[in-house]
């Protein structure tokens, strides 16, 4: 399964209502650290398929949510569950570190 594009007009159905937990990946297509992040997000999508969703926030399309998160730099990874934010990590970091958020 593709990581999901999240929007202000799916983020409650997608995210606040998911029984499972949900890693978003904020981001924009003219950032270095997140080009370099988006293949370990995309193997992430794969890997938790039926466990976890897989999602992705263009921050200049979605400057709302990103605001919503106070997001300060990209990409930053948030994981929500039950509707909380639960863990965040900010920067390009190991699929490792991110799997270990979801834990």
């Amino acid at each position: 399964m593709a990581e999901l594009q999240i929007t202000k007009d799916n983020f409650q159905k997608e995210v606040m209502e998911s029984p499972i937990p949900v890693l978003i990946d904020f981001w924009a297509p003219w950032c270095g650290p997140c080009r370099m992040l988006a293949p370990v997000i995309e193997a992430l999508a794969e890997e938790l398929e039926g466990k976890a969703k897989v999602g992705k926030v263009n921050v200049d399309e979605e400057g709302e949510l990103a605001a919503q998160f106070g997001i300060a730099s990209i990409p930053t990874v948030v994981v929500m569950k039950d509707g909380k934010a639960a863990a965040k990590s900010v920067g390009l970091v190991p699929k490792a570190k991110l799997l270990a958020l979801l834990d």
